[in-house]
């Protein structure tokens, strides 16, 4: 039956009433997970500010059916293995909703754990088309997929670069591979073959060779399907060699700690992203109180916090936390969130507008004009 993955969830609940425990006095436990540790904490940070805000405001607001949000982070690494561990103990600790995870490689995983044991989850990052085509009907993501980001890249590439000698690598990973290879598809469907296509091993701190190969191959554009880090180190370290070539990236570079590793060598980098939330004026109240709070809700900050918009909208549509009715409600309905409107299709992929092309200039990233 559908919905044997949920008997767990039901028993746990009549547990709970049996204990003598009413609705009103239980507080509703929630989490986020992502890399709050290691070279991508930058991510986990956002989205831990963002889940942070989100129940404050709820609960500042009364709640969900007046029961006040608990929150649980957990921490990833970006690491599949340590994801799974997570939502083991997620599933221990009685957590209904997740806002997470961050990169493909833990989501993908994770998901089978949440499908299992009937919690609800909305990644705000993961943007592999493989955790919702393969996903169970628990599973939905505020972002959109690699396939769509793929398509812009490709197609900015053939427009804008088609004569140049182009480069696509990518570190390995569900996600960088992922986006690197429906760019390529895309560029290839455009009739323009790349020049070279290379995988590099995340983590190391020298490229020189990887950069030196592109140099003497004449390669003017790089794409790169991965992280801020490893872009950023190949960015500069190919400037250090007198060698400047167009890096285009994806949605894994709207963190100013790009900026922090290129300085002026990131100057004009490219890259795909949603539409900035930041510039909904219906998000305006919430970028206010986070920039008065000392803190710049960039990146993945406001889609974390319209994730849980959403699941808190759509708990109280159907009356109670049960996934079920949950899940239907968050497949049938529209919910007004930081992102703006925004619903979610049969697979549980978000309804909202596609890719833009972002530039990062003056240590700063704003739409390509």
């Amino acid at each position: 039956m559908k919905n044997m993955r949920y008997i767990k969830t039901a028993l746990a609940a009549a547990a709970i009433m049996a204990a003598g425990m009413t609705s009103a006095q239980a507080d509703i436990k929630i989490a986020t997970a992502g890399p709050m540790t290691g070279q991508y904490a930058s991510f986990g940070e956002q989205m831990q500010r963002g889940a942070e805000m989100a129940v404050a405001d709820i609960n500042a607001a009364g709640g969900v059916l007046g029961q006040k949000l608990e929150l649980e982070i957990g921490d990833d690494a970006c690491d599949p293995k340590q994801a799974v561990a997570v939502a083991n103990k997620m599933v221990s600790d009685g957590v209904v909703f997740m806002a997470g995870h961050f990169c493909s490689g833990s989501s993908i995983p994770a998901s089978k754990i949440y499908t299992e044991e009937g919690i609800v989850q909305i990644s705000p990052a993961s943007t592999n088309p493989t955790l919702t085509d393969e996903g169970g009907d628990n599973v939905f993501r505020t972002c959109g997929r690699d396939d769509q980001q793929g398509i812009v890249a490709g197609n900015y590439l053939a427009d804008h670069f088609g004569k140049s000698k182009i480069a696509i690598l990518h570190d390995k990973t569900a996600y960088g591979k992922g986006l690197a290879d429906e760019t390529k598809a895309q560029l290839n469907k455009r009739g323009i073959k790349e020049t070279m296509y290379e995988a590099y091993t995340a983590g190391e701190k020298d490229y020189s060779a990887l950069v030196s190969k592109m140099k003497a191959a004449g390669v003017g554009v790089i794409y790169l399907g991965g992280y801020h880090t490893e872009a950023g180190l190949i960015i500069r370290q190919a400037h250090e060699q007198g060698y400047k070539p167009q890096m285009v990236s994806g949605d894994a570079l709207v963190t100013d700690e790009y900026w922090k590793i290129t300085g002026p060598s990131g100057e004009g980098t490219l890259m795909t992203f949603s539409p900035d939330p930041r510039k909904n004026p219906i998000a305006a109240p919430v970028v206010k109180k986070f920039r008065d709070g000392g803190y710049e809700p960039e990146g993945y900050t406001l889609y974390t916090y319209g994730a849980i918009q959403a699941w808190a909208q759509a708990v109280n549509a159907a009356g109670g936390t049960d996934p079920a009715k949950v899940i239907k409600a968050l497949h049938a309905g529209q919910f007004e969130t930081v992102l703006g409107k925004i619903g979610f299709d049969k697979k549980g992929d978000v309804t909202a507008p596609g890719y833009v092309f972002y530039v990062w200039k003056d240590g700063k990233y704003d739409y390509v004009k």
